[in-house]
């Protein structure tokens, strides 16, 4: 019930592609919500313990505990419980539980945009009067406090105030600690000893897991580095990473999405650019982080136009495939009438051979004109049956791109649904029935055009194979997957490329199923193919 997150073990910065890792953050991407849900079930389980049975004193730290929950996921839910232990550190006449939950309310404003407000809290603390556990929340609160405000006023003066607090803070905290050593090194980075600052990040990250709450902020710092140095795969390596981290956690304040869509952006993938944005914009309003929000507004304007201008012009081709479909199908019905009619003259000239050969006895004197017209027709039917193959394969060449582009079109609406932009045809659309149906209708006009012009196929190919390794068809079935790859490849489609796209099956299990009905050949390996081409061919000269 308590579990939150998944330990994955040995971290994966060493041994995963920058491929695998985007493919992990687009899972998390999808599970945000219920890594959300998950956080939210972990804070209620707190919540159901009674403030009325504790003391004064426990129920601080109850509310410190919630407080700690709340932070990076909700502000304002955060400040409700600081504020409450502010009143019992009144009550409980207790100035260290006063300053304490007064620094956590000081970095929770800022971050939600209260500048004069966390200001005038910083200033009303007496750093003289502080234990010396309070030391470094006081500085956090104070470097914090100015790097929020430094991201909606940006000036020199500010960076030199985090540089110091940054400074004061390594004074007091424990050099044992991992947060002495981050914040050591991003004084490091700031003074721009890059390749010590990698280096050192690099061995953080070797000892720890990615459910650490500072594993996010150690990747996130080698993604600052390598933009630093413009190395844009590990940069987006390292921003995935830490994103990936932040996603897991319910982290909504985090930058790691921010960055990584400008990435994106700078690659030309919009589509991903754009979805990250809206991701961080989510992130940064839910948890009401109104120094992020500043942030992204001026990212996600830019990347929003770009976004919508890229739509308009897939919505613009979209129009142009579907005419040049129209198009092509009104063709494609001329060419089937075409290729009737000249089925009916090969119908007619077959007769005709079939009368002159019956007088060829009698007409020896003739016998030479006669062979003659019997090369030009048999030239004829050859070029008729050419013909009606080459028709046939762009018939279901056409089918198969036409299935291809009303999925792709599917797949664009989707992704517009995905943004809330038009919600009842989301809910029409995100069904693959209509692709899966049409796949269904191709195939099975596919084995009836086929079985017409090849009757005796499932027979004859069965003869190429070994008896115990021949094909008996499911009722009802006229071919199956086996004999489609081959009856594609009779009619001269060979290409495996092709065969995998028209089948929707992946190249290698097109390679299996080929290789698998060699070895199972009646007659050379090697021929095999080549005998599965001259299929037909003698019923079809008949």
């Amino acid at each position: 019930m308590f579990c939150l997150f998944v330990l994955l073990g040995n971290p994966v910065y060493s041994s995963d592609s920058t491929d695998t890792i985007l493919k992990k953050l687009n899972d998390a991407l999808k599970n945000k919500q219920r890594y959300v849900e998950l956080k939210e079930e972990r804070i209620l389980n707190f919540k159901k313990i009674k403030s009325a049975d504790l003391s004064k004193e426990q129920e601080y730290n109850y509310n410190k505990t919630l407080y700690t929950e709340y932070q990076k996921f909700n502000s304002d839910s955060a400040i409700f419980y600081v504020k409450k232990n502010l009143k019992i550190a009144e009550e409980l006449q207790n100035k260290e539980l006063s300053d304490l939950a007064n620094i956590q309310l000081v970095t929770l404003f800022s971050s939600s945009g209260k500048y004069r407000e966390s200001e005038a809290i910083l200033k009303s603390i007496n750093k003289k009067t502080l234990s010396k556990t309070l030391l470094p929340n006081y500085y956090v609160a104070y470097r914090e406090f100015f790097e929020h405000y430094a991201a909606n006023s940006y000036d020199i003066k500010y960076i030199e105030q985090i540089r110091k607090y940054r400074d004061s803070l390594l004074m007091v905290l424990d050099p044992s600690t991992l947060n002495y050593q981050i914040n050591k090194i991003q004084q490091r980075m700031s003074e721009e000893k890059t390749d010590i600052s990698q280096k050192q990040l690099l061995d953080l990250l070797k000892n720890t897991k990615e459910d650490n709450p500072q594993y996010a902020m150690i990747t996130y710092l080698l993604g600052s580095i390598y933009e630093g140095t413009h190395q844009l795969e590990l940069r987006k390596k390292y921003y995935a990473l830490s994103a990936t981290a932040d996603i897991k956690n319910a982290n909504k304040d985090n930058a790691s999405l921010q960055e990584l869509a400008l990435v994106f952006y700078e690659v030309g993938d919009v589509d991903m650019a754009y979805k990250l944005t809206q991701s961080a914009i989510e992130d940064a309003l839910y948890c009401n982080v109104q120094f992020r929000t500043l942030l992204m507004s001026e990212v996600y304007s830019i990347i929003n136009t770009v976004y919508l201008e890229k739509e308009a012009k897939r919505k613009t081709e979209l129009q142009l495939y579907l005419l040049c479909i129209s198009l092509l199908s009104v063709f494609l019905i001329v060419a089937v009438i075409y290729v009737y009619k000249q089925m009916k003259k090969v119908s007619k000239i077959r007769g005709e051979l079939y009368e002159t050969s019956q007088k060829l006895a009698e007409l020896n004197k003739d016998i030479t004109e006669t062979n003659n017209q019997l090369q030009e027709r048999n030239s004829q039917l050859s070029e008729s049956n050419h013909v009606k193959e080459e028709y046939i394969a762009h018939f279901f060449n056409l089918c198969s791109a036409y299935i291809n582009k009303l999925e792709n079109y599917r797949i664009i609406l989707n992704k517009k649904a995905t943004a809330k932009q038009f919600d009842e045809i989301y809910k029409i659309l995100k069904s693959t029935t209509l692709v899966d149906n049409e796949l269904e209708e191709l195939y099975k006009n596919f084995d009836i055009i086929f079985l017409n012009l090849y009757p005796t196929f499932v027979k004859d190919f069965n003869e190429l194979l070994i008896k115990e390794e021949q094909i008996v068809l499911k009722q009802g079935e006229l071919l199956n997957t086996e004999l489609r790859i081959f009856a594609l490849i009779r009619l001269g489609i060979t290409d495996s490329v092709k065969i995998a796209a028209f089948l929707r099956y992946s190249l290698s299990t097109i390679y299996n199923y080929r290789t698998r009905a060699r070895n199972k050949a009646a007659v050379s390996r090697n021929d095999f193919e080549e005998m599965v081409m001259k299929i037909g061919l003698i019923s079809l000269k008949v």
